[in-house]
Order: C-alpha cells, then structure tokens, then sequence
C-alpha cells in the first residue's frame, strides 16, 4: 500500500528532513539531528507535524454511554473542554490503541472527538463500528480533514500567547482544550503532548495547518523529527503502541491501571483486566538502567543473574538527557521489583543491568 502524505510534507522536504515511513505516512524522522531537537524541546521549543494522527468524532443521544462501553477511562463526569487518556481492550483485555478523548462544548455538534495512533485508524474505526449495536451513535472518521502539530518545550507558551487570537489558550490546565478563530477558521488548541515538557496541540484545516506552520517557522521555532519524538516520549515513560501496548498486552501489565476505571459498571475488557489485576500480571513493563554504555535496543532479551531470560526490550537509548543506557522492558514479575540485577544480552555479549523507575525523566512543567 502506497505511503500517504500529510499537508505538510512539502514543507518537510524543502527543509532537508530525512524522511521515512511510519504508521503509513511518509514522515520526518530528523531534520538537523535527533539530539538537537531533542535538546531544543528540552531547553527552549521544538514543533512537531503530528498531522498523521487519527480523528474520529462521536455523536449521538448514546454517546456518552458508547465512549464509556469502548473506552477503559470514565468519561462520565469529564468537562466540556476536558480531555483524557486511556485505551480500547479487546475482551481478552489486549490493547486495541491508546488514545485521547475529547469531550467537545455544548455547542459543537459533536459530544467527543477521539485521536487515535495514526497506524491504527483503520483498525479502531472499524472496531468502534463493530461495537455500536444498540447504541444510538454517528460516528464519522474525520482524519482526512484535520492537520496538527505539537509545540512542545518549556517556551511553548510564550509561542502561542505571541499569537493574539490564541492568547488565552495559556490560561488553560493541562489536558484541556478550546476553540479558537484564525482567519476566520476554527482552530482546536489543547495543552497536551507527548514530550514530558510543557506543550499546545494545534488542529486545524490542512491548508491552515500548513500557515501556521510557516508562522512558527517564522517566529524560530524548530521543527523536530519522529526520532526525538520517541526519545522525548521515551525518557518520560510514555508508552508507543506496537512496543509497550499491543493487541496481545494489557493495560494492567504496561502499568497503565489509573486509567483502567474498573468501578464502571462495564466496558469491553472489564472482566478480563479485573481477573489480571485480582490474580496478578504474569509480566510486567519495567524500567532498566543498564551499567555501561552500550545502547540496549527493542528486541534484546533480558537476562536473570544465572543468564536464563526473563523478558525482552520494548524500547532502549543512550538517553540524551541523563546520559544513561535505559531501556523499558517486560520481564517476568518475580523479576519486576526495583534494584532487582538483571543481564541485557547485545549481541554476543552481556551487560549488567538493574530494575529503576520506568519515569526515567520528570519533567520541570506541572500545572
């Protein structure tokens, strides 16, 4: 299948980004370098085209119900204007995706915007259709429609208050949104991200999208790649579907639980993860530091003290913050508790490990 664009793939080329395919899109990996734009969205303001990502909007006198059926998070008492993270389980408790939800303004047409993982559209739209009987739902794949893109850092507020139109935006907590009017369209701005920094998410159309995009260009703001997208995102614990969450891998075992609302009175996967959480997960995600400086990487096996393995690597760098090998693994849960010893095993050779704090990085930003 042919790689689709984003509205700002033009722009990416004509700055030199290495581009390469990801979730079916051909996107920036890196513009001047990973550790960079790492640096720059860890100490000034760094953007992000995340205009792959998917939209899919929820309607309807059941939609609240619906959400709350598909969705593990409680949407029951979010705000207009909230926003908040959880996932779609499978009835074995696997992991469909991890997403946000939306819940939109009394007078928005729609009661929930849900953004999904852009390799995954397909995927979960089919998966919310199969699961609307007996609810009186619309549900509309709205992917096409939107561009994005994340200002993250610890100067992404000055960059959007610079704005007028988008001024009060900083006013706003983290996980919640507003809508906004630029040239006469309407812009959604939600303090979210996926850095562990300080950050503003921008929707709008394709074609402004790629305006503002230009504007921040403008104002020095420096694009950044999907490589230090994953380191960022990895030094603060964010998990990546297809490595730390798969359909064959629970919430409950990547320790994702606070966003598994089990007091529901129901939705998909309830059962399941209540059975996982009563009897315990066979493995669990962990974080690991390893005691050299060889880089472990997704794939290597995790080794006990006797050399006998006991997970695998779902994410591993040299982390550009800490300048420590770290690495996020599943291991066996008689060998999650921390400062346990553990191997990683890197080609022919292995290196001493131990279990840490999978948070690896806190960041400075709480609001």
């Amino acid at each position: 299948m042919e790689e689709k664009k984003t509205c700002l793939y033009d722009s990416h080329v004509a700055l030199g980004a290495q581009m390469s395919p990801f979730g079916g899109f051909i996107m920036p990996i890196q513009y001047s370098s990973i550790e960079d734009e790492h640096r720059a969205v860890r100490t000034a303001v760094g953007m992000f085209d995340v205009s792959h990502m998917g939209e899919i909007l929820v309607s309807g006198k059941d939609a609240e119900r619906f959400v709350n059926h598909i969705f593990t998070n409680d949407v029951t008492n979010l705000p207009h204007g909230g926003v908040i993270y959880g996932m779609m389980l499978r009835p074995d408790g696997g992991t469909v995706d991890d997403l946000i939800v939306y819940r939109q303004f009394p007078e928005n047409d729609t009661d929930y915007l849900m953004v999904v993982n852009a390799a995954n559209i397909e995927k979960d739209f089919d998966w919310m259709k199969a699961n609307a009987d007996g609810f009186e739902v619309v549900l509309d794949n709205v992917s096409g429609q939107w561009g994005e893109i994340a200002v993250q850092g610890p100067q992404a507020q000055a960059i959007i208050a610079s704005f007028p139109e988008f001024a009060s935006a900083v006013d706003e907590s983290f996980y919640t949104f507003r809508y906004f009017t630029y040239e006469s369209e309407p812009v959604i701005i939600s303090r979210t991200g996926y850095t562990g920094e300080d950050g503003f998410e921008i929707y709008a159309s394709e074609e402004l999208t790629v305006k503002l995009w230009a504007k921040l260009l403008e104002m020095g703001v420096k694009p950044c790649g999907l490589g230090c997208r994953d380191t960022l995102r990895f030094e603060a614990a964010l998990p990546l579907y297809g490595h730390e969450l798969t359909d064959e891998i629970s919430p409950i075992e990547a320790g994702l639980g606070i966003f598994v609302k089990t007091d529901k009175p129901e939705f998909i996967g309830r059962e399941a993860v209540l059975k996982l959480k009563e009897d315990g997960p066979r493995r669990k995600l962990v974080g690991i530091e390893l005691l050299d400086r060889a880089i472990p990487r997704a794939g290597y096996a995790v080794l006990d003290a006797d050399g006998n393995q006991v997970g695998e690597v779902t994410t591993g760098y040299r982390s550009l913050t800490l300048d420590k090998s770290l690495c996020m693994a599943y291991v066996d849960a008689a060998h999650s508790a921390l400062d346990t010893d553990l191997q990683i095993a890197i080609r022919k050779k292995v290196f001493p490990a131990k279990v840490v704090k999978k948070r690896f990085y806190t960041p400075k930003y709480k609001k």
